[in-house]
């Protein structure tokens, strides 16, 4: 049975899916072929039916959108009529002669028993039908479809970038923002295609009315030329069968426009449109007064006493029925049962977001809606910032309240692993010691958790004075969003895993299809591509030029090559997105050399201990740290961005030598740097006593110590 399961959903499916064609090729015939009388009453029977399921399930529906394939079934609906139209005109003209029942007995009947076989009353009936449905119907359908269309396409921008500040601010999961914007665009693609579809209400309308007089005058002329009838007698036989034919379309036009008014003048709402107005109408300070007005105007004289006077009765018995409802005591809700303690669930053992900020409570007004959430924004607009730099999406920061924190406490976590812990206080400013200090300031001396710079926690009424003795005031918002700034950029490497990889190969797709069918998955696998990526960042390169990284990547690429080569070769392919995020593109790069014996040393460390995951042997590695620190002091202390310059042997093991000391600091090989880049060598470590170079600024000698 189970093997049959899906033969039988596929022959079902397959059933579904060739319904419209065949529709489309029926009413194809129904224009061009004669049918018979009795396939007529089956097209007029069904359409009748599909218009009354199209009223049904937009009376049903609890928001547009619910309903949003009905422009689509408008258009269809619309031309199945026309198509029994034109094929109820060529039975009318051919055979309208033989008596009433020549074109089906649906026509007969529309036409004798709605009209009482009056073809007088028929055409007021007819003309009154179309008035109510083209006149007032439609118009308002149509001007209410056009004034949404206009509206909903105006807010399309609004809407979106609150979808984006929601996410931003993770508010909202990437998944129900995905789901949102689609939503949106459905909304305008809905009330844009209903501002066409109303067009197909309104010229249907008007197509009735030719057809009638094309069957009135069509019928008249054949009637009396070709079967010898006399005018009287052809009027009654064919303008009888032309009315019935009419009346036969109109009613279902007139269900389908009531269906198209009420889908688009609904507001979204958790109930149906009846649920909705009983909702709404069911306020007993409403029917009182109608009530009470009822039975007033039923006791006037003259007016018909036994239809208000009930009415009346009626009115005040629904106000007191919904008195007594408003009186009842609100069920209470259900007792929630307690959650079982022996059960463990994924969610109890995994947090779904990479970056976390745990906060205590005392740090909770900085996340208050009510106070206009300082440190939200400030998160929202780091991401948005680091993102455009490294290249890739920095994923949601969850902030959450953590009570085994102190109160003015806060944490910063990737992964659950924490990276950073801290202490502020939320109404109080940092004033930072800038190194220019005049005079002093009463306040809880502090290191700022970014820098470690020496700082005082003061109060808001002392700003003016710590700014006036020279130092940087903060705010507290500030201090921890400067920090988690700090962290997320030095960890970068451990937010981008191969989702990210995808998504970057998926964009560059668009516009380099042929260089990424190039690079994945040979040469290079999905898994490799997003290693090289996560060692670029994890040395501060950006991935913001990823189409330069992948041609880099196809170049580098060699049979057997392991990840370390893979990485240098790219890197001495980019050297110029490397430079270019230290220095200005018109300025010389600030440099620290190795003297040529250290070089030697560092490339014999290399030779003997190639498969060793730290080769420099441990006093040569203190001395060489020593030395770039003594030579470090002065370019740090001007607030300088430098780079240590070094073989290319020897660079990926003085990188991670030196990156615990100097993380923001890159070390480069020579084979890195651009041709046509100018260098400023500012300092040279040897293994001896450190060399002097000449101060560019100051024209003087200067010490590396």
């Amino acid at each position: 049975m189970s093997e049959l399961a899906p033969k039988k959903i596929n022959w079902l499916g397959g059933i579904q899916a060739s319904v419209l064609p065949v529709a489309t090729l029926m009413m194809v015939i129904f224009m061009v072929l004669p049918v018979p009388a009795t396939v007529l009453d089956i097209g007029f029977i069904t359409n009748i039916m599909i218009s009354l399921a199209v009223l049904m399930v937009a009376l049903n529906a609890n928001k547009p959108l619910d309903f949003s394939s009905f422009p689509t079934v408008l258009l269809f609906a619309t031309l199945l009529r026309l198509a029994l139209n034109v094929a109820s005109t060529r039975v009318v003209l051919v055979d309208g002669h033989n008596g009433g029942d020549a074109a089906g007995k649906v026509i007969e009947a529309f036409g004798s028993f709605l009209i009482g076989g009056d073809y007088v009353v028929g055409i007021f009936v007819f003309a009154i039908l179309m008035i109510i449905n083209l006149v007032v119907i439609t118009k308002g359908a149509g001007r209410v479809s056009e004034v949404s269309a206009r509206f909903t396409l105006d807010a399309l921008p609004g809407k979106q970038m609150a979808i984006d500040a929601d996410l931003n601010a993770g508010l909202l999961s990437p998944e129900e923002a995905k789901e949102r914007r689609q939503d949106v665009a459905t909304e305008a693609d809905f009330y844009g295609s209903m501002d066409g579809a109303s067009k197909f209400v309104k010229g249907d309308a008007i197509a009735g009315v030719l057809i009638l007089t094309i069957n009135i005058i069509g019928g008249i002329i054949l009637g009396t030329v070709s079967h010898g009838l006399s005018i009287g007698e052809a009027a009654e036989s064919y303008i009888l069968l032309s009315i019935g034919d009419a009346l036969v379309a109109q009613i279902p036009a007139l269900l389908l426009s009531i269906a198209a008014a009420a889908i688009v003048t609904r507001v979204a709402s958790p109930h149906n449109l009846a649920g909705q107005i009983s909702s709404q109408f069911g306020l007993s300070k409403a029917w009182t007064p109608v009530a009470g007005i009822l039975l007033i105007l039923g006791m006037l004289p003259g007016m018909p006493h036994l239809i208000i006077l009930p009415a009346g009765a009626l009115a005040a018995f629904i106000a007191w029925r919904l008195r007594n409802k408003d009186d009842q005591p609100e069920e209470l809700p259900a007792p929630v049962e307690p959650e079982n303690p022996n059960l463990i669930e994924w969610n109890d053992v995994s947090e779904g977001a990479q970056l976390g900020l745990e906060i205590g409570y005392g740090l909770v007004p900085l996340v208050d809606e009510r106070k206009g959430e300082p440190l939200m924004r400030r998160v929202t607009g780091i991401r948005r910032q680091i993102s455009k730099e490294l290249g890739f999406v920095i994923p949601l920061v969850r902030v959450t309240d953590n009570m085994a924190l102190e109160p003015n406490s806060y944490r910063i976590t990737i992964g659950g692993m924490i990276l950073a812990e801290d202490k502020i206080y939320p109404d109080d400013l940092l004033a930072l010691d800038s190194g220019d200090i005049e005079g002093e300031i009463a306040g809880q001396p502090c290191k700022d958790p970014t820098f470690g710079l020496d700082a005082l926690w003061i109060s808001p009424d002392k700003r003016s004075e710590a700014v006036i003795a020279g130092y940087t005031v903060v705010d507290a918002s500030t201090v921890v969003a400067t920090h988690l700034n700090q962290m997320i950029r030095l960890n970068a490497s451990e937010l981008f895993g191969m989702d990210e990889a995808q998504k970057l190969l998926e964009h560059l797709k668009d516009s380099a299809p042929q260089l990424v069918e190039g690079l994945t998955p040979q040469p290079l696998s999905l898994f490799m591509v997003s290693a090289i990526c996560r060692s670029l960042l994890a040395e501060g390169v950006p991935l913001k030029d990823f189409r330069r990284i992948c041609s880099a990547m196809i170049e580098a690429a060699e049979p057997d090559a392991d990840l370390p080569t893979l990485v240098e070769g790219v890197r001495q392919r980019i050297g110029s997105i490397i430079i270019q995020s230290l220095v200005p593109v018109n300025m010389p790069l600030p440099v620290v050399t190795l003297d040529g014996e250290l070089e030697t040393l560092l490339a014999q460390a290399m030779k003997v201990g190639a498969e060793a995951e730290h080769p420099i042997e441990p006093n040569l590695a203190q001395r060489i740290v020593t030395s770039i620190e003594n030579a470090a002091m002065p370019i740090m202390a001007e607030a300088r961005s430098f780079a240590i310059i070094t073989s290319p042997i020897a660079r990926r093991a003085l990188s991670r030598l030196l990156k615990p000391r100097f993380p923001e600091t890159p070390v480069l090989s020579f084979l890195e740097l651009p041709d046509d880049k100018a260098v400023e060598v500012v300092a040279s470590v040897g293994t001896g006593e450190p060399n002097s170079l000449p101060d560019p600024q100051s024209g003087q000698m200067m010490s590396d110590s």
